[in-house]
């Protein structure tokens, strides 16, 4: 068995060979640790993450395995009986892909983590429940939330030009000298309306021609198979996901009417509310709260969005442009920080600071005496005072 995985970790070895560009996480994941989880999106560049990390390590080839759960090769053997065959001929690090396939995978894990000495790192969806789990992998797992690529990861593949990161705090301070420095460089709002409609997933950048159709049938995988698996939804029910993925495509996020989007699909309120929980775990939807309410499966959400503007542009007929910026927004700062529904504004982050999202012209009415209040502009290269290019915020990770 073992050698019919090396043999495939071979080959797939040699479809990332020409892969040379790190994600911003390559960075950020703590590797001494023994239990590692890598949690995000399909398409986002797990897998290419997981071969570049053992290709990099200084040890034998034998000393270190990837295999996929979804494999026919793995599919009647258990994880631990793999995980003891390959450490008894010495193995080191072992990386499991795809591991929310697995029945179980958590007490499987725990039997690893407790009784062999090795260095796992395992991969899934992002609708993996890990809190949810009997077996305590809290405490034994250190686990990562993925995302897919920044604005400044994109131009950083498109252009090949690299460029650093700033916090949100830098942003806010200093970001008419970090804009002005960019755009010496490059014309930030030549490549942002691109990155908005097919730049999130890198790959994109394999098959230009194709990429909606494969991001539709990254969906389409995480819906049909994927959400089922995990939550044991009825077949004959996922296509009210589809349906309430397309209604939200066609719904402003403030117009959310939750009772008559039950009746319109057919469910009642519990279970369309555990619909919408489902599928911002596996990176379809992105909620927002109100400030000062519980984020709990069965709270309604203030405003609904698609996770990312490329779903917009490559699932929905149509969506407006204020949608667009505001799931841009939502999506590049809940890398690291906590977005809340205001009184005033879009957004409140981190309960401190308060944004308006809009064009050019965009004002400061609807944030008039708030504290600690910016706008986000679209369409501007560089800002002024309190008013930031809404692409800068592109550059947080």
């Amino acid at each position: 068995m073992l050698e019919v995985l090396f043999r495939k970790q071979d080959y797939i070895y040699k479809k990332i060979d020409k892969i040379s560009y790190k994600r911003y996480f390559f960075n950020r994941v703590d590797f001494d640790e023994r239990l590692i989880g890598l949690i995000g999106a399909r398409g986002i560049g797990k897998t290419t993450f997981l071969l570049q990390y053992l290709q990099s390590l200084d040890i034998a080839e034998e000393k270190k395995l990837y295999f996929s759960v979804d494999s026919i090769a793995t599919s009647n053997m258990k994880l631990f009986d793999i995980a003891e065959d390959f450490y008894n001929i010495g193995g080191k690090v072992l990386v499991i892909d795809e591991i929310h396939k697995y029945k179980d995978f958590e007490i499987a894990l725990k039997e690893i983590y407790d009784f062999l000495d090795l260095q796992v790192i395992f991969s899934g969806s992002s609708a993996i429940v890990l809190e949810h789990k009997k077996a305590d992998l809290s405490r034994r797992a250190m686990i990562y939330r993925l995302k897919g690529l920044s604005f400044r990861e994109f131009l950083a593949l498109k252009l090949g030009k690299d460029f650093p990161s700033y916090s949100l705090k830098e942003v806010l301070d200093n970001h008419l000298t970090i804009a002005k420095e960019i755009a010496q460089t490059i014309k930030p709002l030549e490549y942002f309306k691109e990155y908005l409609n097919v730049g999130y997933y890198p790959f994109y950048f394999e098959a230009k021609e194709n990429y909606c159709i494969k991001l539709e049938e990254t969906i389409n995988t995480v819906i049909e198979s994927d959400l089922p698996i995990i939550f044991n939804i009825e077949p004959s029910n996922i296509h009210k996901l589809k349906q309430l993925t397309a209604y939200i495509c066609a719904s402003k996020p403030y117009e959310l009417n939750l009772t008559a989007l039950a009746q319109k699909i057919g469910i009642n309120r519990k279970t369309l509310y555990q619909y919408i929980h489902y599928l911002t775990l596996g990176n379809i939807f992105s909620k927002l709260e109100a400030k000062g309410k519980g984020d709990t499966i069965f709270s309604k959400p203030a405003k609904l969005y698609l996770n990312n503007p490329n779903l917009n542009n490559c699932y929905c007929q149509e969506s407006e442009v204020g949608t667009i910026r505001e799931a841009f927004f939502l999506n590049m700062l809940t890398e690291e920080h906590k977005l809340n529904y205001p009184k005033k504004g879009d957004f409140v982050v981190n309960g401190h600071n308060t944004f308006e999202i809009g064009g050019k012209d965009k004002g400061f009415k609807q944030i008039k005496d708030v504290d600690n209040a910016y706008v986000a502009a679209d369409g501007i290269e560089v800002g002024f005072g309190n008013k930031i290019p809404l692409w800068l915020f592109g550059f947080l990770y």
